[in-house]
């Protein structure tokens, strides 16, 4: 049976009319993706070639850290559909820290609301500092290094730098892990207590420690140190 071309469905099943009449969230992930897609290939819709990268990429957060280069080369896909999703996903992780700003920032739960979408994109680990003011209001974030943690790119110094700099109160320090497992490794350990020592010298209070995970196959999507009892 040859696949539907979207003009040809029901009116009511068809991405942007449904959008529109009922809203973004009537509609599953693969027709929002449909939507900024606008077109499919030969033998497939939008909308399938929508689900084929959902089952390929294994989830949103899977899609979205692929770059433009990437996404490009997928069948039905090509360089202008790619800078649109890449763009949409973009606009998704911004929002969410807009809305953040003027919030208390003094749990897990809302740092993941404030970098998880942008971190989970990535493709090597970035470590960055959360500052915050005495109200624990955001100050700004600010990567501190890229790659591997190690003690030569993530010594204390250059960690709590920026605090000093914009007089921050409080840190909230966050990193990925691109393998989507947010356990802490031995060396996640080893640096959190160097932070503790190096926090209670300077009396830069250190909230958390947050590592960024996929939240894939039923995984908690982030693993904290304060939460874990051990900050």
């Amino acid at each position: 049976m040859a696949t539907l071309r979207i003009h040809e469905l029901p009116a009511q099943e068809r991405p942007r009319e449904k959008l529109a009449a009922q809203g973004a969230g009537a509609l599953s992930d693969s027709e929002l993706i449909a939507i900024l897609l606008r077109t499919g290939m030969q033998g497939a819709n939008a909308i399938d070639v929508a689900r084929k990268l959902l089952a390929e990429y294994q989830s949103l957060s899977g899609l979205a850290r692929c770059t433009v280069a990437e996404l490009s080369k997928i069948k039905g896909v090509g360089p202008a559909k790619a800078v649109q999703l890449a763009a949409a996903f973009g606009l998704a992780s911004r929002l969410a820290r807009e809305t953040l700003v003027r919030q208390r920032l003094d749990t897990p739960e809302l740092i993941n609301e404030l970098l998880g979408a942008e971190m989970r994109a990535l493709t090597k680990e970035s470590l960055r500092a959360v500052l915050l003011d005495t109200k624990y209001h955001l100050l700004r974030v600010e990567e501190v290094s890229q790659g591997s943690l190690n003690e030569s790119i993530a010594h204390p110094r250059e960690i709590f730098r920026p605090a000093l700099i914009y007089s921050a109160f409080a840190v909230v320090l966050v990193h990925n892990h691109p393998s989507g497992d947010p356990a802490p490794s031995s060396a996640d350990h080893q640096l959190t207590r160097r932070l503790m020592q190096g926090a209670e010298l300077l009396q830069i209070r250190l909230l958390d420690h947050v590592i960024i995970g996929s939240g894939d196959n039923g995984r908690v999507p982030y693993f904290s140190f304060k939460e874990a009892g051990l900050i």
